[in-house]
């Protein structure tokens, strides 16, 4: 005969389950069983298991024989208590609250004082007082109308205020018995009025309702307990719940439990009820931190009924059971080796602690840090254990600006988060106005349709970017990344009138130019106004869990940084070298981009070498900047990259100046027009002056427009056609070095050749570097260790890198430009279809935040396998801070990675903990 299946699991005197069997009775329900184990005062109750609620979606009914076990395991409770479920004399009272095997507080349903009836409550009064007993049965009511028939929350609240006002009191303890008692049954009224007028129409509690033709409160104790039950499995797909794992990244799959437990009274004069948390989740402090409530039961803790007490405030109202809190508190935390967040309640009637639920307590990013690494020096937990207590994304929240968002917000559109942090500043649509008002000491939010190399003075002079277009490897978001400025790109919602100087949201908010809103770069949320920040912290904890991570990590983290305080700050937060110098970068500043476009615009070559010149001296400026700040690390230093387009006089521009010749020449009456207007007439002065330039101009951008730019005249493209330019920056590069290396300094340069996807690229670049290196070494007398690498973009270079690796010392993948070229999807404009892919679940992920690990992933472990051991192999684009992006490059034996400075530590963070994962397996 097979054994009958076991859905239900007691705690209390006899306990059946423990903190281990958190998958089959919740994380709530374990814990109970756990607790039970331990010894504490914990009300004995049972726990439906997960499977109950996975076989309900799965197969649309409850399994055979669950009515049965809950039966049984109601009289083992009633057998330890001496207490009966329905007696009216000496009555056994619940709670049934629903419990998943991972916490999501306040998203499902709890429903207290089941068992209760006319009858019942007047046995209950003569244990708990009658006061007490009338006040648990209108809970009842108004929790089971609002959680198990759907009447809203509201409809009883109206009624309780309104016999507050009768009454003349503030608050509901101070209502009296005969107020109460005129409750319960106005409550009962309006519960058989809903149920006439619009019973619950679907679902399980709707086919029980129907099925036992209820058409009023059921006074059936059993009745009320299976219908509760019905309930808290439904709320495993209410709405909040749902949105809360897809947030979460939790699967519905796990399902929820439900606990039935033995209801004690904080409503009880002498009792009351409340939340601890072992230490301080705010700060990390050790110390009990909480909240108390007297003559209360736990709702009325989360709903703020009323103004709870701090715990400290219990220790003069209950000197002896505060001491016990205390004991159950630090008992708990060296049981469970963490932080708890346990409720508990005082039993007025039996002048008793009971402690009702303990689970991990959340906390904040500062608090989650200091805990860990205090832990981890008391002893509680290892070094090891610490690094996996912290999640990288808490490391990145203290090192921006946060909102602090317990305050009230006025959300107006939202877009990509594209840089962490928040910012608040006036609107500008102009780089040239944020720079002119940043330089009046005002701080600007640039907001464009999408940015450009035109636009990076702008940027640079912003406290935060919004942009209507682009993605997360927009130009914008790289750029900003780099510098720590907040971004958020790709926002849809929003419409941008340049020439009125206002942008518009879909909800119909105006925003002018002047006015002031705030960007989170990290929720992608626009607000109106100035949204109350907390300021980033970089603990002496943190430092030092950054340190343990550093010396477990097998992966080494390098930054991606174009200036010498990038290059400061990422060594500050602990970079070991730069992993990604984009030198195009280096031109955007004033006076430098003219020179550029002259090297771009020249029309042969000595023309060319005369613009290079220019630059030389500037780049070896740069770079002696950068390997000063990177002294004794490695530099990896990508030769020009630009898409032409970016480097390009505004082409809109050039055409709007030759049609404005072509008015002045072709028609003398507009011209006439134009030449008596004021504001037209310098600017035509102006356009005459440079009439032949102009024109010059405007045929070479003509000449050099590209119909895809991404993937035309650049990277190596640029140095085969027209070696002058990466013989330049090359002579430049190892000046700066010979010329620190005379001084006694070590660097490390290592040179990338970008964009490569044939090996005859790379054997023609190699043998330039090398010549123009040797040269300069000789020139100036002095030897210097350099490498020469090149960046794998293309899927062609990942599949042949065997033979790429034949002309190279290192490779980097640029994930950024893989991704696109992989997915056929542009970067800077991905936004609307990404949109889509996500809420239709093609993808999981925005495969620009974290690697596609089917595709471009799969292209990258190809790679590595073909080319390891024969050179070494990093990773530079944007996935190279990216957690979960991390956790697979360390798997395939990728050597280090690099992401912009601000995102240092949690690569290091993530490095370590990936170090750790693999070897538990």
């Amino acid at each position: 005969m097979s054994r009958k299946r076991k859905y239900v699991y007691l705690f209390g005197e006899r306990t059946e389950g423990n903190a281990g069997m958190r998958d089959l009775l919740g994380g709530k329900g374990a814990n109970l069983a756990e607790m039970s184990l331990m010894g504490l005062p914990v009300p004995p109750g049972f726990t439906i298991t997960t499977e109950v609620c996975r076989e309900y979606y799965s197969k649309g009914k409850y399994p055979p024989g669950l009515e049965e076990q809950i039966k049984e395991a109601m009289r083992e409770i009633e057998k330890q208590l001496g207490r009966r479920f329905g007696d009216p004399d000496n009555p056994l009272l619940v709670s049934v609250r629903s419990g998943a095997p991972v916490s999501m507080p306040g998203m499902m349903d709890t429903i207290l004082n089941l068992g209760m009836n006319d009858e019942v409550v007047r046995g209950l009064s003569k244990l708990i007082g009658e006061r007490a007993a009338w006040d648990s049965y209108r809970r009842l009511l108004s929790m089971f109308g609002n959680v198990v028939l759907g009447i809203p929350h509201e409809e009883f609240e109206k009624v309780l205020s309104k016999k507050r006002d009768e009454e003349n009191v503030e608050f509901d303890h101070q209502l009296s018995t005969s107020s109460l008692k005129e409750l319960v049954n106005e409550y009962k009224e309006l519960i058989k009025s809903k149920l006439l007028r619009n019973p619950p129409s679907n679902g399980i509690v709707a086919n029980r309702i129907k099925e036992r033709e209820i058409v009023e409160f059921p006074q059936n104790p059993w009745e009320q307990l299976l219908l509760a039950i019905d309930a808290v499995i439904s709320s495993w797909n209410n709405p909040r719940a749902v949105e809360y794992r897809k947030e979460e990244r939790i699967s519905d799959k796990l399902c929820t439990a439900v606990n039935i437990q033995a209801m004690v009274f904080g409503n009880t004069e002498g009792g009351g009820t409340g939340v601890c948390f072992t230490r301080n989740v705010e700060t990390g402090e050790k110390e009990l931190y909480g909240e108390f409530l007297p003559n209360a039961q736990g709702e009325d803790v989360v709903a703020g009924v009323r103004t709870p007490l701090p715990i400290k405030e219990m220790e003069k109202m209950f000197p002896d059971i505060y001491r016990e809190l205390l004991e159950i508190g630090e008992k708990l935390e060296k049981h469970y080796r963490d932080v708890q967040d346990f409720e508990f309640t005082i039993d007025g009637s039996l002048r008793k602690l009971f402690i009702l639920q303990t689970r991990t307590a959340k906390r904040t990013p500062r608090a989650a840090v200091k805990i860990a690494v205090d832990m981890a020096k008391e002893g509680l937990i290892s070094k090891e254990e610490a690094i996996m207590r912290v999640e990288p994304d808490q490391i990145d929240k203290l090192l921006h600006p946060r909102i602090d968002e317990s305050k009230e917000l006025r959300v107006i559109a939202k877009g990509i988060p594209a840089s962490p942090g928040a910012a608040s500043g006036i609107v500008v649509f102009d780089p040239d106005r944020a720079e002119e008002l940043r330089e009046k000491g005002e701080e600007v939010i640039l907001v464009r349709p999408e940015t450009s190399a035109d636009d990076v003075h702008g940027i640079k002079s912003s406290v935060g970017v919004l942009t209507a277009k682009g993605g997360r490897t927009s130009h914008a978001a790289v750029v900003t990344r780099g510098w720590g400025i907040p971004c958020v790109v790709g926002c849809e919602e929003m419409r941008i009138d340049d020439k009125g100087k206002y942008f518009e949201t879909e909800s119909g908010v105006i925003v002018k130019e002047g006015e002031r809103i705030t960007i989170d770069g990290t929720t992608g949320n626009v607000i109106l106004g100035k949204a109350p920040m907390l300021p980033p912290e970089i603990t002496p904890e943190m430092k030092e869990l950054l340190g343990w991570a550093t010396e477990i990590s097998e992966l080494e983290v390098r930054a991606n940084a174009d200036t010498p305080e990038d290059a400061r700050k990422a060594r500050e937060f602990g970079a070991k070298g730069i992993g990604l110098c984009r030198t195009e970068h280096m031109f955007f500043g004033e006076g430098r981009i003219e020179r550029m476009r002259k090297v771009i615009m020249a029309m042969n070559e000595k023309e060319r070498r005369k613009a290079l010149r220019e630059l030389m001296f500037y780049q070896i400026e740069d770079f002696k900047k950068i390997f000063n700040e990177m002294e004794g690390l490695p530099v990896t230093i990508r030769l020009l990259d630009p898409p032409l387009h970016e480097f390009l006089p505004n082409p809109q521009e050039l055409l709007e100046k030759v049609i404005l010749l072509k008015i002045h020449k072709d028609f003398p009456s507009i011209r006439e027009e134009l030449m008596n207007r004021k504001e037209y007439r310098g600017i035509i002065e102006e356009i005459l002056s440079r009439e032949s330039e102009i024109m010059e101009e405007y045929e070479r951008v003509k000449t050099l427009e590209e119909k895809n730019p991404m993937m035309g005249f650049r990277g190596c493209r640029l140095g085969i056609a027209y070696p002058e330019i990466f013989e330049m920056q090359v002579e430049a590069i190892m000046r700066a070095a010979c010329s620190l290396k005379k001084e006694g300094r070590e660097v490390y340069p290592e040179i990338m050749v970008p964009l490569t996807m044939h090996e005859s690229e790379m054997k023609i670049l190699r043998e330039l570097i090398e010549e123009v290196a040797e040269r300069v070494m000789r020139e100036e007398g002095v030897r210097v260790h350099y490498t020469i690498g090149t960046m794998i973009e293309t899927p062609r270079a990942a599949i042949v890198g065997d033979k790429l690796a034949e002309y190279s010392d290192f490779f980097s993948f640029g994930t950024n430009d893989l991704t696109q070229m992989t997915m056929a999807l542009s970067r800077d404009d991905y936004g609307p279809i990404i949109t889509q892919y996500l809420e239709k679940e093609i993808l999981e992920e925005d495969p620009f935040f974290t690697l596609d690990l089917e595709g471009v992933g799969e292209l990258i472990k190809i790679c590595v396998e073909k080319s390891k051991g024969k050179v070494k192999i990093g990773v530079c684009g944007e996935h190279g801070g990216d957690p979960r992006s991390i956790r697979f490059f360390h798997e395939i034996g990728v050597d280090y990675v690099s992401c912009s400075p601000y995102r240092v530590p949690v690569a290091i963070l993530s490095g370590a903990r990936s170090t750790l994962e693999s070897k538990r397996r």
